[in-house]
């Protein structure tokens, strides 16, 4: 006679195959591999752990806190004076600085500073590395001068004019052009002619004297006179000046207001 299967040896069974009824497996569930859930939390906290010391490190210790300020790049301005425009909050963390604020200040309050880069060093100073204007021409007026860069800026009034810049002698008021050609424009014609002229002529130019938009002349030292005419052309100018004053080296005026005629005379 047949012994019926016991209801353990069914579980049994049953149990051998995996079934729901069976022993489940540390660490898995419906055949995946998972990880308890303390060791994810606990490396939550040691991030949020490192987050806020180094937070804290930054901005709420004092090692690094703005403690020095050097000033490199200046030769009209000192360094005070750019120290003083500049600033930087001493004491504050050096991570909260906000550069591109005392840039902009530095820059309104000296317009002698054509560019400054302000940059943090590490642990406890701040550098501000400066480039000033450099003038190429000067205005004369009430005895004093005003310095006008290469890109025709005036930024600043000296009382006595730097060497080797010669003075701009700008008078339109005959010009009949003077409507479409105003100061500020003679004025860029200027610059740019400065900033064309070949070194040697450049260096023995005293005076810059406009007209007109197409009457630029320049007055050398010992008494020379170029007549340059318009800005127009420069470098071919230039080159054409320089065989010119070769070629006569003892004459007295050059003529390149057209380039392809140029001419000289006077001894």
């Amino acid at each position: 006679m047949a012994t019926a299967p016991t209801t353990a040896g069914k579980n049994g069974a049953r149990g051998s195959k995996g079934s729901p009824d069976g022993p489940p497996r540390p660490g898995a569930r419906n055949g995946r591999f998972r990880v308890p859930a303390p060791r994810f939390l606990l490396s939550a906290l040691g991030l949020a752990a490192v987050a806020a010391g180094l937070l804290w490190a930054l901005y709420g210790s004092d090692w690094f806190r703005v403690e020095r300020v050097k000033t490199s790049g200046t030769r009209v301005l000192t360094p005070a004076e750019v120290e003083r425009a500049a600033a930087v909050p001493v004491g504050a963390p050096l991570a909260s600085v906000d550069t591109d604020a005392i840039e902009a200040r530095t820059r309104s309050l000296l317009p002698r500073i054509e560019s400054i880069e302000v940059v943090r060093s590490w642990p406890h100073g701040i550098g501000l590395e400066v480039t000033e204007r450099k003038p190429v021409l000067l205005i004369e007026k009430g005895g004093k001068f005003t310095e006008v860069d290469t890109d025709g800026v005036r930024f600043a009034t000296v009382a006595t004019a730097p060497p080797g810049v010669p003075l701009l002698a700008l008078d339109a008021s005959s010009s009949p052009s003077i409507r479409r050609f105003d100061a500020d424009r003679l004025l860029t014609e200027a610059v740019r002619v400065r900033g064309e002229l070949p070194a040697e002529v450049a260096r023995n130019t005293r005076v810059v004297r406009v007209t007109s938009y197409d009457s630029v002349t320049l007055e050398l030292a010992g008494g020379r006179t170029v007549l340059w005419g318009s800005g127009e052309h420069g470098p071919v100018k230039a080159r054409v000046l320089t065989a010119l004053m070769k070629a006569a080296p003892k004459a007295g005026h050059f003529d390149v207001s057209a380039p392809t005629a140029p001419a000289s005379s006077g001894s």
